[in-house]
């Protein structure tokens, strides 16, 4: 049985959740808590398995609840359930300690099935902090491939990517169709790419074209 904790200011959600979980065969809400502060008293004494953390509270606030809780339960797995999916609110979550993060427009069997991840140590991000948290882990020295083009490269590399012939690129760029050619190859070899089709979606991908 998964001994689940809810941290949350709204009785109405923590109603709504906790008369969701306790329908699940795995499940049993072992506690509830209005803000951060009742959340580690109850988590101290109930010892849950997984807490479902808010992070916007009255009094204490999820991040600091989570950053205590674990620093004093580190086996307890802690998702945090929010509203929030500002960078302010999705990094210092997960550095306090959160294992996974998802909100609370997430439907209950999604979140049922967080619970059940976080017992097999499995995180779960909603699709937008994944995207945000890869891109956080980027080192701040880390050259991305088309930065390594020069201007008239990343020109060129735009005009592919609208479907330009390499005749339309001479023509617009004042060039030689030789010289399109030749850019062309640097291009695809400093992306790492085959052809032109997989410049254009790199190119798109990147945002590198309006």
């Amino acid at each position: 049985m998964i001994r689940v904790l809810l941290v949350d200011d709204h009785e109405m959600v923590r109603m709504g959740l906790s008369a969701y979980l306790q329908t699940q065969p795995d499940m049993s809400v072992v506690g509830e808590a209005a803000d951060g502060a009742e959340g580690i008293r109850l988590a101290q004494r109930e010892r849950p398995d997984v807490i479902l953390m808010d992070l916007v509270m009255e009094g204490m606030d999820g991040v600091t609840a989570t950053r205590e809780i674990h620093r004093l339960l580190p086996e307890v797995r802690i998702i945090a359930l929010t509203s929030f999916i500002d960078d302010d609110k999705v990094y210092p979550i997960l550095e306090a300690g959160a294992m996974s993060y998802l909100l609370k427009t997430a439907r209950a069997p999604a979140i049922a099935a967080a619970i059940r991840a976080a017992m097999r140590g499995e995180p779960v991000l909603e699709a937008r902090v994944t995207g945000k948290v890869l891109s956080r882990l980027r080192r701040p020295d880390e050259v991305m491939p088309h930065e390594e083009l020069t201007p008239r490269e990343l020109e060129i590399l735009g005009l592919i990517a609208q479907g330009r012939t390499n005749q339309e690129i001479s023509d617009q760029l004042f060039i030689t169709v030789k010289t399109v050619k030749t850019h062309i190859t640097q291009i695809l070899s400093k992306l790492g790419v085959e052809d032109r089709t997989q410049a254009a979606v790199y190119a798109h991908r990147n945002k590198l074209v309006e």
